[in-house]
Order: C-alpha cells, then sequence, then structure tokens
C-alpha cells in the first residue's frame, strides 16, 4: 500500500508482482519510466528479478543531488 494505490501480491511470482506494483503502488510521475526500466531490464538481463543496476543506482544519485529522481 502506498498514497497512490495498493497491490495484493499474494501468490504472484516475482516479475508479476514488479509489473503489479508499478501499476498500482508507483507514484504516477515515475509509472512509465519505471515500465520502460522493468521491461528493459527483463529484455537485456532476464532472470526472476532482472536490474540494470547501473541505472537503478543512477536514479538515486540524482535523486541525492537534485531532489528529484527525474532526468
Amino acid at each position: 500500500m502506498t498514497d497512490y494505490g495498493l497491490a495484493d501480491l499474494r501468490g504472484l511470482a516475482p516479475r508479476e508482482r514488479a509489473r503489479t506494483v508499478i501499476a498500482n503502488c508507483a507514484h504516477p510521475d515515475y509509472r512509465e519510466a519505471l515500465q520502460d526500466y522493468y521491461d528493459r531490464a527483463c529484455a537485456e538481463r532476464g532472470g526472476q528479478t532482472p536490474h540494470l543496476l547501473e541505472e537503478a543506482f543512477s536514479w538515486h544519485i540524482r535523486l541525492r543531488k537534485s531532489g528529484t529522481m527525474k532526468g
């Protein structure tokens, strides 16, 4: 549950959980970017919980420096 919605994740695989959280709980300003990131991570890395770590960390670095994760 977040300020933007809730997601019932019971019984979902990790990839299904990610899609559900993005669609239902992420801030609307970030949903498109998160879905794009997730789609590319699935295509490029695969696996049960795919990540593009350099990009994910860059979002946090940007937040620390500028106060927003938006590029």
